[in-house]
């Protein structure tokens, strides 16, 4: 069996895992999620050494899309895990999307978008916050990687920005590192607002005013201005296991 066969050979195990998560099963369609459209083959891709790589922002975005819908529908395929593929791995990596997301154990990438070895490269911290560290690493994808899409990832329900809601709204003081995270986050939160409706409002707009700041980061700012490069936002809902784009 051919490498792209693999790929796209169903995982046995589905049937388990929905009767797991069965009750949290939203629509097909992508709607309002990362993109409409199918997977990347075709224009705007790039040969790595176990199959074609989406090549540029759009085709990488359409794949990550299309990994989602296989992801909240049960259709997992868990590419790119194959003794070939790690094989092939040895001798480089070529990813072609950097996920900037939480810590939460809840939100791994890799399963969220239905990827696998070398198709992601993926940066955890708590809220999403950055420091010198996340920034380096992000680069260091863009740059010496050429990866063509960066995607800020939240998440419903995040322990990181409710812990920053709360230090807001007391005025807490968080030990040591903790407080760090809560300062980082704590231009997102809009003290207009009430309780749930508060944290969630934070989620987003934390989202935003990070993938903004990465947007004029010197070393991405150029590569989005020429079109090489898009930064995005989205957000993972727990409920439905959907990721939705953030404007």
């Amino acid at each position: 069996m051919s490498v792209l066969a693999e790929r796209h050979r169903a995982d046995g195990t589905h049937g388990r895992r929905a009767l797991v998560r069965g009750a949290l099963t939203g629509a097909v369609a992508l709607g309002a999620g990362l993109a409409a459209g199918g997977g990347s083959t075709g224009a705007g891709s790039r040969s790595g050494p176990y199959g074609p790589r989406p090549g540029t922002p759009e085709a990488a975005l359409r794949e990550l899309a299309a990994g989602n819908a296989r992801w909240r529908t049960f259709h997992e395929r868990h590419p790119d895990a194959t003794r070939t593929v790690r094989q092939a791995l040895v001798g480089g990596q070529h990813p072609f999307a950097v996920i900037l997301g939480c810590v939460d154990s809840r939100v791994p990438p890799e399963l969220v978008f239905d990827q696998g070895l070398g198709d992601l490269m993926t940066v955890r911290s708590a809220g999403e916050v950055l420091d010198d560290a996340v920034l380096g690493s992000i680069a260091f994808g863009v740059v010496e990687l050429g990866i063509p899409l960066v995607v800020v990832l939240g998440h419903q329900s995040c322990g990181a920005v409710t812990a920053a809601v709360r230090a807001t709204e007391r005025l807490d003081q968080l030990p040591g590192h903790l407080r760090y995270l809560a300062q980082q986050i704590r231009p997102a939160v809009d003290r207009t607002l009430r309780r749930d409706a508060r944290v969630d409002a934070a989620v987003t707009q934390n989202v935003r005013l990070v993938r903004s700041r990465l947007a004029a980061e010197p070393d991405l700012a150029a590569r989005v201005a020429a079109g090489k490069l898009a930064v995005i936002g989205a957000r993972y809902e727990l409920t439905s296991q959907r990721v939705r784009r953030i404007r």
